[in-house]
C-alpha cells in the first residue's frame, strides 16, 4: 500500500479476491508505521507510528513478510503456493518502496507497480523546504478524507539521505533483470502518469500499461460500497494477471 494507504483500504480485498479466484496465492499485508491497528485496522488511530515510518523500517517490513512465507509457521501456504515464483506489487509510494525491495531481496522474481511515484522524495520540493522541517522536526500533511493532520517527523528525512544511493529508483531499476510491469491511471491526479513514463524511461525493458479513464486508485473509494470493481480496476486486475500469465502459467 501507499502513503496514507492499508492493506484493506476500499476495494483492495475485492481485487484481492479477483487474482485469487485465476489461481493466484495473493497476500496483502500492512506496514507496522502506517497508522493503523489490528484493534483497529481502518482507521488512522496511532499517527505517532505514522510519524516515525520511514523506509529502513518498510523494507524491514517486506523482509519479516518474506520470512514468514518462506517459513510458513502457521501452515498457512499449505502447499498452495510457490515461492520459486514470488511477485512484488506495490501502489503509489508503495510502488518505489517495491522497486527498492526488488533490488534488494533475490526472492523477489517479478516486480509490478500500480499508480508509482519515480522518486522516494517526491514530497520534498527543495532545500528550502527540507531545512523548515528539519527546525521544526515535524510537518504535517492534511488527510483530506479523514480531516486528519498527519506527522512526518524528520527522521524520515534522515533515514532516506543515509542511506540516499540505497533508496535511488533509478539506481535499483538498472540493476533490476526480474521482468517488470508498470501500471498507471491516465487521469491519476495524485501521481501524474508522467510519473509511470518517467519509469519506463530508467527501464526500457519494462512493460508500461497505461488504463484510460483510471484516477490513483483505478476509480476505487473508501468505505468502498458494493460487489462490482469499477472497470478501471478490472482492467488493473486484467492487466498485471496477463502479464503474470505469460511468465509462469496459471
Amino acid at each position: 500500500h501507499g502513503f496514507k494507504g492499508f492493506k484493506d483500504w476500499g476495494h483492495w480485498d475485492l481485487i484481492a479476491r479477483q487474482f485469487a479466484q485465476r489461481g493466484w496465492f495473493f497476500v496483502k499485508f500492512n506496514f507496522s508505521h502506517n497508522g493503523v491497528t489490528p484493534e483497529e485496522p481502518l482507521e488512522f488511530v496511532d499517527l505517532e507510528a505514522f510519524g516515525q515510518n520511514n523506509y529502513s523500517r518498510e523494507l524491514e517490513d517486506v523482509e519479516a513478510v518474506l520470512a514468514f512465507l518462506r517459513e510458513d509457521p502457521r501452515k498457512l501456504l499449505a502447499g498452495e503456493a510457490d515461492l520459486t515464483r514470488l511477485a512484488l506489487i506495490g501502489h503509489s509510494r508503495g510502488g518505489a518502496l517495491a522497486i527498492v525491495a526488488a533490488c534488494r531481496f533475490s526472492q523477489i522474481k517479478a516486480l509490478i507497480t500500480w499508480a508509482a511515484v519515480s522518486s522516494l522524495s517526491y514530497a520534498w520540493p527543495d532545500d528550502d523546504f527540507i531545512h523548515r522541517w528539519h527546525k521544526a522536526g515535524v510537518y504535517h500533511v492534511l488527510n483530506a478524507r479523514t480531516q486528519q493532520q498527519m506527522p512526518l517527523y524528520y527522521q524520515l528525512y534522515e533515514d532516506f539521505a543515509g542511506r540516499r544511493e540505497a533508496f535511488d529508483i533509478r539506481n535499483c531499476l538498472q540493476r533490476l533483470h526480474i521482468p517488470i510491469l508498470i501500471v498507471h491511471g491516465a487521469d491519476d491526479p495524485a501521481v501524474p502518469v508522467k510519473e509511470a513514463r518517467l519509469l519506463k524511461a530508467m527501464k526500457p525493458e519494462a512493460r508500461l500499461a497505461v488504463i484510460e479513464g483510471a484516477d490513483h486508485v483505478f476509480n476505487g473509494r473508501h468505505p468502498f460500497e458494493g460487489t462490482e470493481l469499477p472497470r478501471a480496476s478490472r482492467e488493473l486486475v486484467e492487466q498485471t494477471c496477463v502479464f503474470l500469465e505469460e511468465l509462469w502459467g496459471r
